[in-house]
């Protein structure tokens, strides 16, 4: 039996260079989705997704491991949101959304999902109101490998928002994504690797301008 790693097999998604942008163009992928607000490392709520995301995942894995088919549970992302998107740079995470996922494969039915979601609820009670499996949508975006803590990605995020984005005529075209490539119950902060990734479209031109 095959098992698929979508880290290796979609190496673009995952493997940016550090240290620059570039531009990839993401199609529409599957996940199990929570949402949430507030600040990650002391909301309780982002915990419990947390620990619904992997319960879920693992349960569809196994269930689709006893029909033939497998595949190894991706890393954890989010997708983050602020009314002022200098809340990132400035990292006053209390003002953050955030809909952290995980990646499924396609195909996966009603009835696969509503049994992964029962065999979920055994070990955790009920479910977070928003916990769902949908398709996510990005298209072209600019993304970079950040290698070390979390809240060093300041800098960065200035460079693409002020710097980069501007220049290359890019307006936000959907929530900052992140990809957790490391585990940071194992890794020090200063090597820890994370996907930063900005869905972006073409400013539309001024239509009030004269040449």
């Amino acid at each position: 039996m095959d098992k698929i790693d979508f880290k290796k097999r979609d190496r673009a998604l995952y493997q940016p260079p550090a240290g620059r942008f570039v531009t990839v163009d993401v199609p529409p992928l599957p996940y199990v989705m929570v949402d949430g607000h507030g600040d990650p490392n002391t909301a309780p709520a982002y915990v419990q997704a947390v620990q619904w995301l992997y319960a879920v995942s693992y349960a569809l894995k196994f269930a689709l491991k006893s029909g033939g088919q497998d595949y190894v549970v991706p890393p954890l992302e989010a997708l983050w949101t602020a009314e002022d998107p200098a809340s990132f740079v400035a990292r006053r995470k209390d003002e953050w959304a955030w809909t952290v996922m995980i990646r499924t494969p396609e195909g996966i039915g009603p009835a696969q999902w509503q049994a992964a979601i029962g065999k979920a609820r055994t070990k955790l009670g009920e479910a977070p109101p928003s916990l769902r499996h949908e398709i996510l949508a990005e298209g072209p975006s600019l993304q970079t490998l950040h290698v070390g803590a979390y809240d060093d990605e300041g800098p960065t995020l200035a460079h693409l928002h002020d710097e980069l984005m501007p220049a290359l005529g890019y307006t936000f075209a959907g929530p900052h994504h992140e990809i957790y490539l490391s585990d940071p119950r194992r890794t020090d902060a200063a090597r820890l690797k994370t996907v930063l990734r900005q869905p972006v479209r073409a400013l539309e031109p001024d239509k009030g301008s004269r040449s």
